[in-house]
């Protein structure tokens, strides 16, 4: 990538002055110098991949990072995605393609980053996980550094109205210890993951310290963001319209 991946990164620091951000990171020393390493965050906000990508101070190693597929089709995000070698997820045709793809980047001894919750929940809570981190760290023997990323749903999120946000909001981004799974099923070392990024966002939570009732805080935080049993009915309830928009169309 090279020049492009400069460039494009650039922009988006440019775009992190613009708005004023208060760009905090901590845990630098747990990213490898060197050799493969899996970079899996929760999921807040629709720039999250931008942080966990650009946290760490020039010069920095670049990032694979894999994203939404249809996020490429935009005219202005899709041609700096592609200048930032973000791997597009084919979620609904082929993932063990998008899977591949990550494990040929591990093995040439890249940084890969993904989301193991595969999109924004809007209880801002990691609570479960797709398992792509941990077969990708068995298949390659690359360990998994934990990130959590806190305050980029204040930008742009799910669920929520695109508005111009205010200057300072703090971005905390923290690189966890690198981990390998243990001999514990997928599942379960799956969900043990989602447990150490919870830690990371927790700690980023506390530091923040959001006034009670705060939109982008989990409710069991004393935050204003749905119950994991308000996200679970509305998801419901769009899969339903879905399903029935295809019987329909078919």
């Amino acid at each position: 990538m090279g020049a492009s991946y400069a460039v494009a990164s650039r922009a988006f620091e440019a775009g992190f002055r613009v708005l004023g951000l208060d760009l905090r990171v901590t845990g630098l020393a747990n990213l490898p110098t060197d050799g493969p390493a899996i970079l899996a965050a929760n999921h807040v906000g629709y720039l999250d991949f931008a942080f966990v990508m650009l946290g760490p101070p020039r010069p920095r190693r670049e990032v694979r990072y894999l994203a939404r597929g249809d996020l490429f089709d935009g005219p202005v995000l899709g041609p700096a995605l592609r200048a930032l070698g973000v791997v597009p997820v084919e979620e609904h045709r082929d993932p063990a393609r998008t899977l591949a793809a990550a494990q040929r980047h591990l093995e040439a001894g890249e940084l890969v980053g993904l989301h193991p919750e595969g999109t924004i929940d809007p209880s801002f809570r990691p609570a479960r996980g797709r398992s792509g981190a941990v077969r990708l760290a068995r298949a390659t023997g690359a360990p998994i550094v934990p990130v959590g990323v806190w305050g980029s749903q204040r930008l742009l999120t799910k669920w929520r109205p695109r508005a111009w946000p205010g200057r300072g909001i703090p971005i905390d981004v923290r690189y966890g210890a690198p981990w390998m799974p243990g001999d514990g099923t997928t599942r379960a070392e799956t969900a043990h993951l989602i447990r150490r990024i919870g830690a990371l966002v927790d700690a980023c939570i506390d530091d923040e310290g959001a006034p009670p009732g705060s939109w982008w805080v989990p409710a069991d935080r004393g935050g204003g963001a749905p119950t994991r049993d308000e996200v679970d009915a509305r998801l419901a309830v769009q899969r339903a319209s879905r399903r029935a928009l295809r019987r329909g169309e078919g």
